[in-house]
């Protein structure tokens, strides 16, 4: 597999759709609320849109768009950082090599199980394991025997039910052992698909070689992982042309292995530890900018899951839940380390730093005063719901109706085990209304068995 982004295509695309006409742009949006995704020509138009009033336009469109294909819940997890040693020298990145001041740390196994309780304790299901590039340190063997330790954690009630994974590009044979230990999906990002921003960001180190990156998603289907990641970095360059790159790789995953990514994640730069890039960003995007890009996205690839972390502040991940993102970070720590010793996001230890420093607890309560059902499902990855099989569900219409019944399930077990006084009280509250509001007898009696049944102790029930 040859690299397939071509940077004069995309900046062509661009180029042709400067200053769209009020129609060009209606016509567009129309097509979006289709829900049959859009072209990138079509996309470029919705990304050099100016005028406030299409702007807008285009939210509440992504906001009907989001609705339709995943109703209103928000899946939930937290990122588990095991290692911050790394043979990269990213300019972005507090774990870049050239950082000496940055505090190394590998976890043991017994400290990778002490993590994994502690976030169990906090009431998450759904973990994205993730460490720095370094052949010993980070090596494939210590990550798998990381995998199988966190499975193998229990605290009360907590489990871990499903672990994401982000590590670098492995060859075929190598994403086999993943696969072999029961991954969720497989995540990396390309960071910029701009080739010679790429080459500036990333100096020295394995992770220079674009290629290899940007292919790497088709050794892991070759593999037989279905469920992939994309994702870029926002800020290394132009978002129109980020996007766009996103847009292309989607499309060529699609056309080559027959089923495009899970999910595309959407971090925008934030200050790290001597990292230059990161504190003055290259190519600064604004909230507004933020927002729509979100927006844009969700029109372009409807069936796709979004996720936004931990690096936006509190506010503005408010605004953005329901513009498009279908899967959030919350509680977050970047730091190996930093759940069990309560140490908060250790600077001096961490990736990069983070704006939204609510516990998850206090934000699932801001999402249910927004009406949205938080959700830590696991059901479709264990049930087999992955790659094509989800997209035959997504597509017509019909992985709704499974989202919002286990996301109900999964939400009363977090109201029973960990919620705060508070939240239990307006969560118990929203399931009272989704039940009343769930059509059909016979679904409404079989969700309200099972809650009856988890009043009684039974746990980890779903469709």
């Amino acid at each position: 597999m040859k690299d397939f982004i071509d940077d004069d295509k995309i900046q062509h695309v661009l180029d042709i759709s400067v200053r769209p006409e009020k129609k060009r742009v209606e016509d567009v949006l129309d097509k979006a609320k289709e829900l049959k995704g859009l072209t990138p020509e079509e996309t470029s138009v919705l990304l050099q849109t100016e005028d406030k009033e299409l702007i807008n336009e285009i939210l509440i469109t992504a906001r009907f768009v989001k609705e339709s294909i995943y109703g209103n819940r928000l899946v939930l997890f937290a990122p588990l950082y095991i290692a911050n040693h790394c043979s990269n020298n990213c300019l972005y990145c507090g774990f870049r090599r050239a950082n000496k001041e940055l505090k190394r740390v590998a976890l043991t196994m017994e400290e990778i199980a002490a993590e994994a309780q502690a976030i169990e304790a906090e009431g998450h299901k759904r973990i994205l394991m993730l460490c720095g590039e370094h052949p010993t340190r980070s090596s494939l063997d210590y990550f798998i025997e990381a995998i199988e330790t966190v499975y193998a954690t229990t605290n009360f009630n907590g489990e871990i039910r499903r672990i994401n994974v982000e590590v670098a590009p492995l060859e075929v044979e190598e994403f086999k052992r993943l696969k072999a230990a029961k991954i969720g999906t497989y995540l990396l990002f390309q960071e910029t698909y701009h080739h010679a921003t790429y080459r500036e960001m990333h100096p020295s180190g394995p992770k220079r070689n674009y290629e290899y990156r940007v292919t790497a998603m088709h050794r892991a289907q070759e593999a037989g992982i279905d469920d992939v990641g994309i994702g870029a970095l926002f800020g290394l360059y132009d978002y129109r042309f980020e996007v766009l790159g996103l847009l292309y790789h989607a499309q060529h995953l699609e056309k080559t292995c027959g089923v495009g990514p899970h999910t595309i994640s959407i971090p925008r730069l934030e200050p790290a530890l001597n990292a230059p890039a990161a504190i003055k960003p290259p190519h600064p995007v604004s909230d507004d900018e933020f927002k729509k890009l979100v927006a844009v996205l969700r029109l372009a690839v409807p069936y796709t899951g979004m996720i936004l972390t931990t690096r936006e502040s509190a506010a503005l991940r408010n605004e953005i839940f329901g513009l498009g993102v279908s899967q959030i970070s919350a509680g977050s720590r970047t730091n190996p380390g930093g759940y069990h010793d309560h140490g908060g996001n250790d600077f001096m230890a961490a990736q990069f730093n983070l704006g939204d420093t609510r516990s998850l607890d206090e934000v699932i309560y801001e999402i249910v005063q927004q009406g949205l059902i938080p959700s830590f499902c696991t059901a479709c990855y264990r049930l087999g719901r992955t790659g094509a099989d989800f997209m035959d569900l997504a597509k017509p219409g019909l992985i709704k109706k499974f989202c919002r019944t286990n996301a109900i399930f999964t939400f009363e077990e977090y109201l029973l085990d960990y919620a705060s006084d508070k939240t239990k009280k307006a969560g118990l509250k929203l399931v009272e209304k989704l039940l009343a509001d769930t059509e059909g007898a016979g679904l409404k009696r079989s969700i309200n068995s099972r809650l009856k049944r988890m009043e009684n102790g039974e746990r980890d029930l779903y469709i």
